[in-house]
């Protein structure tokens, strides 16, 4: 008997949808989704993938029984891709929407648990609430993927303190948790493979650390020497960077390996960063 072929489909093709998407592809699966431009759209379909633009000004129909990935942000209405799909929602074999840990607010540097409620303070995780619970309103499985802070290839503090825009900002007591995006790649297909119940994963790696340390790791890496310390009380930040030192927590993952069996690659920054410097590349990139 002739098995289906499994297929993806993401409302939303960035970064981190297409570590996913490259994933299920090398393993035989269809994959297509949305982006914001023709251009990347063509750019995109040359893999096989079946892209198409999506503005949020009308409605999309991904290919029946597919596994749906959402990673477009929210805005003050919710989830863009809800409004342009939850009608076709019980055609999805899975619904996965990435969201944030920023939703659990501030914890003091305390564990927040894939059981943990929710206490968003900014605005954005306000809006990333409202689209969790949107979609987990519309059936009863959905699985919400919370990740904290996401690096990579192009995207770490590698490349900040080679761009010379590296600043080792400390705040006594500040720690932040982090994921490298290969470890979300194989965390969401491991999910998606294991056909599990609707939840709360946490893809984040083993050691919440200090972002100074972070910094000082890079830089040590690269051969070049830390950037001085600033205080935090005489750092010059964006409203937004600010924001993110408002709340402080520890991202725990335990719940996630023990249902899906999942570990990351990368349990610090150390291993993660050091890939990066040696140009360590999956065989499925």
């Amino acid at each position: 008997m002739t098995v289906p072929q499994r297929s993806l489909f993401c409302f939303g093709l960035g970064d981190t949808a297409q570590y996913l998407a490259r994933v299920c592809s090398a393993k035989g699966w269809a994959v297509g989704g949305t982006v914001r431009t023709a251009q990347k759209a063509a750019a995109l379909g040359k893999r096989g993938w079946d892209v198409r633009v999506f503005e949020g000004a009308r409605e999309v129909s991904p290919p029946q029984g597919s596994d749906w990935l959402i990673s477009i942000p929210p805005d003050e209405k919710g989830c863009p891709a809800f409004h342009a799909a939850a009608e076709r929602a019980e055609t999805a074999r899975s619904i996965t929407y990435l969201s944030t840990t920023g939703v659990y607010g501030d914890l003091d540097g305390g564990w927040a648990f894939e059981w943990t409620p929710v206490n968003p303070a900014s605005e954005r995780a306000i809006q990333r609430v409202k689209a969790e619970s949107q979609w987990c309103g519309v059936r009863a499985r959905v699985a919400l993927a919370r990740l904290p802070g996401i690096y990579g290839p192009g995207r770490s503090a590698l490349d900040r303190v080679q761009a010379g825009t590296a600043r080792r900002i400390v705040k006594p007591g500040q720690v932040f948790s982090r994921v490298h995006v290969e470890d979300i790649a194989r965390g969401l297909f491991a999910l998606l493979e294991a056909e599990t119940p609707a939840g709360v994963y946490h893809f984040a790696d083993d050691a919440p650390a200090p972002p100074q340390d972070v910094i000082a790791e890079a830089a040590r890496l690269l051969g070049q020497p830390a950037p001085p310390e600033i205080a935090f009380q005489h750092a010059e930040l964006s409203p937004m960077a600010r924001s993110f030192y408002s709340e402080c927590k520890r991202v725990s993952n335990a719940r996630t390996k023990a249902v899906l069996g999942w570990r990351p690659a990368y349990p610090s920054y150390r291993e993660g960063l050091a890939a990066l410097m040696n140009l360590e590349v999956p065989a499925w990139m």
